[in-house]
């Protein structure tokens, strides 16, 4: 009923899930992750005592495939599940029962496992795979949605479309650097999930994401005028009381002013006369 797939990053410090199905709020049920341990999709008949049975044995450091072994072994409907491992380090494995409705299938290596179930066919995985395969370097969540995305266009879940998640987690990287879970977005119904997925990867990265260094913009002269000006004709007096209204918060670096809160911040704030705009980039 579901295609999906779990990464491990090419630092090996960040792990994920992105999965799609023509299934109600399919994120509540298949993706589970623990940062510095490994992930885990669940689906065909989700077992989801799969997701904290298996983080556990990946905690003590099972690999993925004796994870697997371990987990389905002990499960006596193990025959109607399908699922996704991936470790903090060495090869993925994934597992598909031999009463799994088709097309259903998997493929594994050093990183991931990608599998799927009732799909248009074998394609879907291989599409997946080879977009995963494509940018090894791309961040995460970008590189599971890419993957996910090609299982999508592929052809997907035969039934059609209704839903998608993906869950990301890396050391600090949450909001305000308190949290390990980087990325939590769900489509729970939706004609069009996996594109409506990556849009709100987009706003993820807007509001969320730390800025560019090389891009930051230093706040004096002409744009330092601008910028108080826009300010003010929004009704702010400083640039980080209006960011905390537009939930632009972990954009904001002393002195500078990132070229996406510039963005924002003209888009917002109407042209007066007195409104200068020199054309900083």
């Amino acid at each position: 009923m579901t295609f999906s797939i779990v990464g491990r990053s090419a630092d090996g410090l960040s792990l994920g899930i992105a999965v799609a199905s023509k299934f109600l709020a399919v994120g509540a049920a298949v993706p589970a992750a623990e940062v510095e341990v490994g992930a885990v999709a669940t689906q065909s008949f989700a077992n989801l005592a799969y997701r904290v049975q298996g983080l556990a044995m990946l905690r003590t450091g099972t690999s993925a495939a004796d994870t697997i072994a371990g987990l389905t072994a002990a499960d006596p409907g193990r025959a109607t599940r399908q699922l996704g491992v991936v470790g903090r380090e060495g090869a993925g494995a994934t597992f598909t029962g031999d009463e799994c409705f088709a097309w259903a299938g998997g493929v594994a290596g050093d990183g991931y496992a990608i599998q799927g179930n009732i799909l248009t066919g074998a394609d879907v995985v291989h599409d997946m795979e080879a977009a995963w395969l494509a940018d090894p370097g791309a961040p995460l969540a970008r590189r599971l949605h890419a993957a996910l995305a090609a299982g999508d266009r592929a052809g997907g879940d035969s039934r059609g479309r209704q839903s998608a998640a993906l869950l990301v987690v890396r050391r600090g990287a949450g909001y305000g650097g308190l949290s390990d879970v980087e990325v939590d977005l769900r489509v729970d119904d939706d004609p069009d999930p996996v594109t409506r997925l990556g849009a709100l990867i987009s706003l993820w990265e807007l509001y969320f994401q730390k800025p560019d260094p090389a891009t930051l913009l230093p706040l004096t002269g002409a744009l330092d005028e601008e910028v108080t000006q826009r300010l003010s004709a929004l009704g702010f007096a400083d640039l980080a009381g209006w960011a905390g209204v537009e939930n632009l918060e972990e954009r904001l670096v002393d002195g500078a002013i990132d070229p996406l809160v510039l963005a924002h911040l003209r888009g917002a704030a109407p042209m007066t006369d007195s409104t200068t705009d020199p054309g900083v980039a």
